[in-house]
């Protein structure tokens, strides 16, 4: 299984920015994704799963703010993040949960300036 992520980059607090992550290596369709972000000195966190159902889900603190899409035919999930504040700026890492075991990509730059 391969993960590459991209779309990072720098940006003004109050902008936006779309993450990708394409897969490979897997039945996407049945795959638990998800983007995960870590700060510098701060543990990994959830932001966002979309389950294979269809369902997804949002950590609090990016709530009405980031949206997690996928699209089963392009094997990519995407991560729309709004309304961008400092606090956000994190390597952003795109995760599969597939068969009970986790896949990671190797994370993209967010950087958001006040």
């Amino acid at each position: 299984v391969q993960l590459q992520a991209f779309g990072g980059g720098l940006v003004q607090a109050g902008g936006s920015l779309r993450l990708s992550c394409a897969a490979s290596g897997l039945t996407f369709s049945i795959a638990s994704m998800a983007w995960y972000r870590q700060a510098p000195g701060k543990q990994r966190e959830l932001v966002a799963r979309a389950i294979s159902a269809g369902s997804t889900n949002e950590a609090d603190s990016v709530k009405g703010r980031f949206s997690i899409s996928r699209d089963n035919a392009k094997n990519t999930v995407y991560l729309q993040m709004n309304s961008l504040k400092p606090e956000d700026t994190a390597l952003y890492y795109c995760n599969a949960d597939y068969y009970g075991r986790g896949f990671w990509g190797q994370g993209t730059l967010v950087t958001v300036s006040s």
